[in-house]
């Protein structure tokens, strides 16, 4: 699945989750799946307590962050 395609899964909804990025229009944050697999979870876990969640949007999130860090940097000259 491309890039474009999982950031496809992520939806924002200022009705939802005070307009925070979800997943497929659910109440799973982004932010949330980030945090769980910052702090050691394993992706099969994530599934297993979320069973409305497939592989892909743990991927979306991820590709999502990136996304979103990625940005030019621009260094001043002297």
């Amino acid at each position: 699945m491309t890039d474009e395609n999982l950031l496809a899964r992520i939806t924002i909804n200022p009705e939802q989750c005070h307009g925070q990025p979800c997943i497929r229009g659910l109440r799973m944050r982004v932010l949330d799946i980030l945090q769980m697999l910052a702090g050691g979870t394993e992706p099969k876990e994530i599934l297993d307590d979320f069973p409305f969640l497939e592989p892909d949007d743990i991927r979306a999130a991820v590709a999502y962050a990136a996304k979103a860090i990625d940005h030019p940097v621009v260094e001043a000259a002297e």
